[in-house]
């Protein structure tokens, strides 16, 4: 009986400690307890799902119109079309060639006595250049002279000999004889006279030459002698170049695709304006006429050559420089004109994006004409007045609500120059990429 005490004990702790860990079983996988994880997951889920919602709604918002999405007015620019004359330009690398070049050499040979220039100085025909040492001409040429003298002496004794032999003759006092040799000595100083004659003006001429004067009116070179040399008679090495550059021509190609219409209105005595622009294209330098063209087509290249002649008095040309050409082709008269960068194409051709009231575009098919960097020619599609959109294009569909910002329907189209081998610009091309020159137009 007294042993049941310890084994009731231990029994009791036993049970107690059953109790307790089906207690905190039950606690763990009680419904009510569950629940709060699973409300806790499931609001971390909505949460999630809600920023998906969001990012999924912010990505449609941020859909290009016509994509699905948003409806939200497209801000763009627009411009109306106009109606104004578009000249047609060819473009084409040029050479600026003096019409005269001359290569100045001394005739006669000697010493260079006196150089009377300035290097880069403009002269005229006639202006003394240099002086050679004179004096061995002056001789040459008072030797000439001295036996002309003596042999004019000759002839004037020689024919005081024919008339006595004359007068004898008649009264039969000699013979026929002496007084056809008395003629013959007469005949031969006339020949040697004129002989003297020739030589007297070759000794005066090489004076002459002994001053080296310009042939034609130009600029003057750099020397390539100085006062003390001995100078050669038509030496390799000249004196000095001369340039003719008032006027000057530009010798310039055109492909053979581009001569039909040149040539029909050269030929019929057409003026056709040419330009002369800077290297880098930018600055109008001088403006002249087409002069003259080739008589045949390079076979190598399929080009003509042309050459235009300039002015030049402002001496903005120099030989041997490099220009762009742009000939003057033709003008079209009082066509429609749209700023070259409102027109795109698609799939189905050339387009525009046309204001359809005040909030609205529509798409406007069209065919195009020759282009520039600021205009292009409208043949079909848009009448002047109609307004069509410059930027914002790419957001746009058919039907698309816009919001206009900055309305250049009072801004004409300003055409420019039709490049060679650019006749007519792609449409949808940018045309932002150039601007147009003064004088141009």
């Amino acid at each position: 009986m007294q042993s049941s005490g310890p084994r009731n004990s231990r029994r009791w702790l036993i049970s107690l400690l059953v109790l307790l860990i089906v207690a905190g079983l039950c606690w763990r996988f009680w419904p009510g307890s569950a629940s709060k994880p699973d409300a806790a997951a499931q609001k971390t889920d909505q949460a999630q799902s809600s920023a998906s919602r969001s990012s999924g709604n912010g990505k449609a918002a941020a859909k290009r119109p016509g994509f699905g999405g948003s409806t939200v007015p497209v801000p763009v620019r627009v411009a109306a079309a106009t109606t104004g004359d578009f000249p047609i330009y060819y473009k084409a690398l040029g050479t600026v060639t003096a019409l005269n070049t001359i290569n100045v050499r001394s005739r006669v040979a000697g010493e260079l006595m006196k150089i009377n220039f300035q290097e880069g100085q403009q002269v005229k025909a006639g202006d003394l250049l240099a002086v050679i040492d004179p004096r061995s001409y002056q001789i040459a040429l008072q030797q000439a002279e001295g036996t002309l003298m003596q042999n004019q002496a000759l002839l004037k004794n020689a024919q005081l000999d024919v008339q006595r032999y004359r007068g004898l003759y008649k009264e039969d006092s000699i013979a026929k004889q002496t007084l056809d040799t008395a003629e013959s000595l007469v005949g031969q100083y006339q020949g040697t006279i004129k002989t003297n004659q020739a030589a007297v003006g070759d000794a005066r001429l090489n004076l002459e030459f002994s001053q080296i004067r310009a042939p034609i009116s130009g600029r003057i070179g750099l020397r390539q002698l100085d006062v003390g040399n001995l100078v050669a008679a038509n030496d390799t090495n000249p004196l000095v170049v001369i340039t003719q550059i008032k006027p000057i021509t530009v010798n310039f190609t055109l492909p053979e695709k581009d001569l039909a219409e040149v040539l029909s209105r050269y030929r019929s005595g057409d003026k056709l304006p040419v330009e002369a622009w800077d290297r880098g294209d930018l600055k109008l330098q001088a403006t002249g006429v087409l002069a003259s063209i080739d008589n045949q087509i390079d076979i190598t290249t399929g080009t003509l050559k042309f050459k235009a002649r300039f002015d030049n008095d402002n001496e903005a040309l120099f030989p041997n420089q490099f220009v762009n050409a742009r000939l003057l082709a033709n003008t079209l008269k009082n066509v429609v004109l749209v700023p070259s960068a409102a027109v795109q194409f698609g799939v189905n051709g050339t387009f525009v994006y046309v204001m359809d009231g005040d909030k609205t575009v529509r798409i406007r098919p069209l065919k195009t004409g020759p282009s520039d960097e600021n205009s292009t020619v409208i043949t079909e599609g848009l009448v002047a007045g109609d307004r069509v959109v410059l930027e914002g294009t790419d957001r746009l569909k058919d039907g698309s609500a816009v919001d206009v910002v900055n309305d250049s329907k009072d801004v004409p189209a300003t055409p420019g120059q039709q490049l060679q081998g650019k006749p007519s610009k792609e449409p949808g091309e940018s045309a932002n990429a150039g601007t147009a020159k003064k004088g141009n137009v």
